[in-house]
């Protein structure tokens, strides 16, 4: 465990995840396919906001027992039937307020919840006596949840274009796809286990789905960034190869992903509990459960998703998989056997541990100088550099 541990913090590029990526896809693929098929076939449990139904609040402020609510969902179930869909507590002190969302219903059933939870509660109104008119209903339009649907749809479109053409100009056009392909994964993902395991669908679920997209790719983006600077150069150098220097990225950024993810996910959690267990706010819940569902969804995908599709893109290029070539001619070369296992005749270019050191020197330059611009002195002219038809006056000096 120790070693597994150290190796894991000093990113050494020991756990082979792109090697892997075979595996990675299957797991993936039998996941998607999974969530696809539970959204066509079971669909989503849709709240009151996309179906409609009737909305009931009255003040929290009682002269008989107090309201709760589990006390108000056991009148509520003890009068009409069943559990009714949500039942909160808003506000506090004076302005808090219990309110009750179910189904539609109609005047028989109406009457006899009021009257019912007048006697049990006795809420008070503004005289300072119980009133039974305090008691209010209202119907809800399944409209307004499709409302906000569509411009989710919207923003989420519009969201994925634009993360097109940022990724395509900042990095390449292989790791806008890639990048694109975990976010859509990420959105199949997330709600295809709403959808399995039957989580209520409310306006604040379509908009925690928009929040969780933002994490997803601001991993990717860290991960690709390491791996822009692993591969910068790699196809002058024999040392590794696109999918190696991809994979040592990956172990790289491992650590900080994770730690990103679990401070991610631990605020989250906690929400959920505030507003489950001492508020009894759902919009809360719902919000908080998409998110923890995303996070982890997101993380997953920017680790062993992104990185492996993006090497199999760049593998398609002839130039990489030349360079792939001569990696492992000089490996072999190194071991006295050629590729096809016959015996190998000398080559000091290929072999020689100079070579080999002198691209690891070349390879450091590179990644040292991936981020520091050419200093200048004035006028334009490199520092150093002599104005043209001056030459050099003889100061006595040896040159070194």
């Amino acid at each position: 465990m120790a070693g597994v541990l150290n190796r894991l913090y000093t990113g050494t590029g020991a756990f082979d995840i792109v090697g892997r990526r075979r595996v990675w896809y299957a797991a993936f693929s039998v996941l998607v396919l999974i969530c696809i098929g539970s959204i066509v076939f079971r669909g989503f449990n849709l709240g009151i906001d996309f179906t409609g139904g009737t909305q009931i609040q009255f003040p929290a402020t009682t002269a008989a027992a107090p309201a709760d609510v589990e006390a108000v969902r056991g009148v509520y179930e003890r009068v009409i039937g069943h559990e009714p869909e949500a039942v909160q507590s808003a506000g506090s002190g004076g302005s808090a307020s219990i309110l009750i969302r179910s189904e539609a219903l109609d005047a028989s059933q109406l009457v006899p919840l009021k009257q019912a939870l007048f006697d049990t509660f006795q809420p008070i109104g503004a005289s300072g006596a119980p009133e039974l008119a305090v008691i209010s209903d209202s119907a809800v339009s399944g409209s307004w949840g499709g409302q906000i649907t569509r411009q989710a749809l919207i923003a989420l479109g519009v969201f994925l274009v634009l993360v097109t053409i940022f990724l395509a100009f900042y990095f390449e056009r292989s790791m806008a796809l890639a990048a694109l392909v975990a976010l859509l994964h990420d959105v199949v993902v997330t709600a295809g286990i709403y959808s399995l395991i039957g989580f209520e669908v409310s306006p604040s679920t379509v908009i925690g789905l928009l929040t969780i997209l933002g994490f997803s790719l601001y991993d990717t983006v860290v991960v690709f960034d390491k791996v822009k600077e692993n591969t910068r150069g790699l196809l002058g150098l024999t040392r590794r190869t696109y999918a190696e220097a991809a994979n040592l990225a990956l172990n790289q950024t491992l650590i900080r992903s994770i730690n990103t993810s679990l401070f991610a996910v631990l605020p989250v959690i906690a929400l959920m509990v505030i507003g489950v267990g001492l508020l009894g706010v759902g919009t809360l819940a719902d919000l908080a459960l998409v998110q923890m569902v995303g996070i982890i969804a997101g993380a997953l995908s920017s680790l062993f998703l992104a990185t492996p599709i993006l090497v199999d893109l760049k593998m398609r290029d002839p130039r990489f998989q030349q360079q792939a070539a001569r990696v492992a001619a000089r490996r072999a070369k190194a071991a006295g056997v050629t590729v096809d296992g016959a015996a190998a005749d000398t080559d000091p270019d290929i072999a020689d541990d100079a070579v080999l050191a002198g691209e690891l020197r070349k390879e450091r330059a590179m990644a040292a100088a991936a981020g520091v611009p050419a200093r200048q002195a004035r006028g334009g002219q490199h520092r150093g550099a002599r104005p043209a038809g001056k030459v050099a006056r003889p100061t006595g000096k040896r040159q070194r």
